[in-house]
This record gives C-alpha cells, structure tokens and sequence, in this order.
C-alpha cells in the first residue's frame, strides 16, 4: 500500500474545518484511506477518527492507500493552510 508523509499546514492542525476537508477529499477518492499520527492510525474519511488524532499544525501524518493518485490528493490537502480557503 503506498503510503507518504505530510507536515500538517494548517495553523490549527487537523481541527474542525480542516479535518472535514480532508475527511470528505478521502471518501470522495472511492478508496480507503488511512491517515495515521502519533502511533495511531484512523479511516481518513471519517472525521471522528482523523479528530481522535489531535494533529497539531506542524505535525507529521502518513497517508496510505492503495491508489497513489489518492495519497497524492491527500497529501496537497494536507500540505495546504485549510483554514485560508
């Protein structure tokens, strides 16, 4: 399964809108998609599991799927202030 690594960019982490973002981009790739943070790892479409983490701004996430088009989405989002748009 290919995985990456992201700094989280957003100045408030994976936090409320952020974390939403990110949760409907992994249930939209049509694949599952696991984002994992501090030893634990969580189904990235679920916005529940991906607040579990308490990902702070600055914070390294993996991201693994089995489609690397999927990781690569995933890993712009995350690599972006989503708190700006």
């Amino acid at each position: 399964m290919p995985a990456r690594t992201a700094v989280v960019a957003s100045r408030i982490g994976l936090h409320a809108r952020p974390a939403s973002l990110v949760s409907l981009a992994a249930a939209g790739t049509g694949v599952p998609v696991v984002i994992e943070a501090h030893g634990r790892s969580v189904n990235a479409a679920s916005i529940l599991g991906i607040l579990s983490l308490d990902v702070n701004h600055g914070d390294e996430v993996v991201v693994s799927a089995d489609d690397p088009a999927a990781v690569d989405a995933l890993i712009a989002l995350l690599e972006r202030d989503l708190t700006e748009d």
